[in-house]
Formats: structure tokens, C-alpha cells, sequence
């Protein structure tokens, strides 16, 4: 018994240690991985109708790459009508640490109170399905 088991682990060893090699028992041709498709050879486009550029026109290619990432992503930025600008240009540019300031717990909040958030949440529409519920009359 303790032969037969010794004698079928010397030949599972043998039979999986002869897979890692190229040749024997449980060899088979496989792909070259570099060679499965072929590269195309390379074509001159045959319109060479190019423009020269405009001088000081900005060039294609001075934008970052997050800028680019974001345009493929998003599409281009929005047309703005001049009003937005306005409002934009009024609004000006906010401080760099404003994230931090209002994320600190020591930052002061006003409570609006229970009004607002009712109107905040309201359901939208046009409000003729809306109705008001009267308090309880105090001391009648």
C-alpha cells in the first residue's frame, strides 16, 4: 500500500512537472502572441489640402492633459449668453480654502428652520394640487 502511494505520486510529479516543458508527453504547439494579427502598412493620406495656422491663433495642442480628458469626457464648455458672463464676472473667483472653512465643524450656520426645509422639499408642480393644513388653535 504505502509503495503504490509513493509510486502514484512519483508519476502525478513526473506527469505535471513534463507539462512546463516544451517537449514530451503533454507538449502542443500554441500561438506566437505577437505574431496573431498583422500590422497594417503605413498609407500617405492624399489630401494634403492643410492651412498654414493664423498668426496668434492658439495652437491645437497647448491645452493640459486633464483639459483634454475633460473635453472628451464632457464635450466643449458651454456657450454662454452675456448675461452668464455677467453674473459669472460679478461673482468673481472663490477663496482657495473655502472647501476647508465651510467642512469645519467650528464654522457658524445659520438654522433656517422647519419653513424652508418644508419648501424645499415640496413636491414640484403648479400648485393646484397643493393644500394647506392649518395649526391647532391655541388657547380658543
Amino acid at each position: 500500500m504505502r509503495k503504490s502511494i509513493a509510486f502514484t505520486t512519483l508519476i502525478g510529479a513526473s506527469m505535471l512537472l513534463s507539462a512546463c516543458g516544451s517537449s514530451g508527453l503533454l507538449s502542443r504547439d500554441r500561438p506566437d502572441e505577437f505574431a496573431v494579427q498583422r500590422q497594417a502598412p503605413l498609407v500617405v493620406p492624399p489630401d494634403f489640402s492643410l492651412t498654414p495656422p493664423q498668426p496668434g491663433a492658439p495652437r491645437p495642442a497647448d491645452s493640459t492633459a486633464a483639459v483634454q480628458a475633460q473635453e472628451a469626457l464632457f464635450g466643449p464648455g458651454p456657450n454662454r449668453s452675456e448675461v452668464e458672463k455677467n453674473t459669472i464676472g460679478r461673482a468673481g473667483t472663490s477663496a482657495p480654502g473655502i472647501r476647508s472653512t465651510v467642512g469645519d465643524p467650528q464654522t457658524n450656520t445659520v438654522a433656517k428652520g422647519a419653513i424652508t426645509r418644508d419648501v424645499l422639499v415640496a413636491p414640484e408642480g403648479d400648485g393646484r394640487e397643493a393644500q394647506a393644513v392649518a395649526g391647532p388653535a391655541n388657547g380658543g
